[in-house]
């Protein structure tokens, strides 16, 4: 085995999107883990789970995330997130098997690289869907009943307005503003405050277009028909059981669409189960490797 390999963290798509890139551990490795991180997130989001996870992990910043460049309106969709991963793939691991663990948004890249490069799956050694969905986003209320959830949606479509006006360095500074609101929306049952807080600093980080733009996105992913390209191969369902984003719902219908996966719920964690949930995820992904 080579000692552990760090690459350039840079990787510049076909259309000149820079990705920031985290490879970690022998670049011969066997089995190769990819690590998909969530909307308005990034490559952090797996910091509990990487360092204990053997052999090769790679993750990286979605386009208008974290350390990369910002996305347009146009190419900042889940189609776009499938396609820059397939090139990063192809540059970064030609060959060997791969593992995927695809949290929310990441999911759902996995499964648009599933309907538009099923070819990649061949090597594909196992999947692990955490905290995601395969469609019908458009119009969550997030549990909150008749007026309240009209008055919700409505509020969040202009707060989009206005998030999309803002410089990713404006929203940065909003991020100690940001925290109660993600701890109710992100979390379940006594998170840890150091997670809410590194999770708003992400939140931060996002490209405000971005964030809006991938948003609509979230509301038209409908995947659940590629589902069927992950048929035979292991593949384990997470979910959490305060999740108000993607309620158990979600992950039940995944779980339905592929015989033999495991369903496997937390109760009273939310929605940041490579967070709240970090040993549990590790060891799911590490069972498949």
């Amino acid at each position: 085995m080579s000692a552990p390999w760090e690459p350039d963290h840079r990787f510049v798509t076909s259309d000149g999107t820079a990705l920031h890139v985290v490879d970690t551990g022998p670049r011969d490795a066997d089995v190769t883990t990819v690590l998909v991180h969530g909307w308005t997130l990034d490559h952090t989001s797996w910091d509990h789970v990487a360092p204990a996870l053997p052999g090769r992990v790679l993750r990286y910043d979605h386009r208008g995330h974290g350390g990369s460049a910002a996305a347009t309106a146009q190419t900042a969709t889940i189609a776009q997130c499938a396609d820059d991963l397939a090139e990063l793939l192809a540059a970064r691991v030609p060959k060997g098997r791969i593992v995927f663990a695809g949290h929310s948004m990441g999911g759902m890249t996995l499964m648009a690289l599933a309907e538009q490069h099923p070819t990649l799956l061949d090597r594909v050694a196992g999947v692990v869907f955490v905290a995601t969905s395969s469609g019908e986003l458009a119009g969550s209320t997030l549990g909150l009943p008749g007026l309240l959830g009209r008055v919700f949606l409505a509020g969040e479509a202009a707060s989009n307005r206005q998030i999309a006006k803002l410089k990713r360095a404006q929203l940065l500074q909003r991020t100690e503003v940001l925290r109660p609101g993600l701890r109710w929306l992100l979390f379940g049952k006594r998170p840890s405050w150091a997670d809410v807080a590194s999770t708003a600093a992400m939140v931060g980080r996002c490209n405000p277009v971005a964030m809006v733009a991938f948003r609509e996105s979230l509301n038209e992913h409908d995947r659940k028909k590629a589902l069927k390209e992950f048929a035979g191969i292991p593949s384990v369902v997470l979910a959490g059981g305060a999740d108000k984003l993607t309620p158990l719902r979600h992950a039940r219908t995944i779980a339905d669409e592929l015989p033999g996966t495991e369903l496997v719920i937390y109760p009273g964690a939310g929605h940041m189960l490579p967070l709240e949930r970090s040993a549990e995820v590790t060891a799911h992904i590490t069972a498949l490797l």
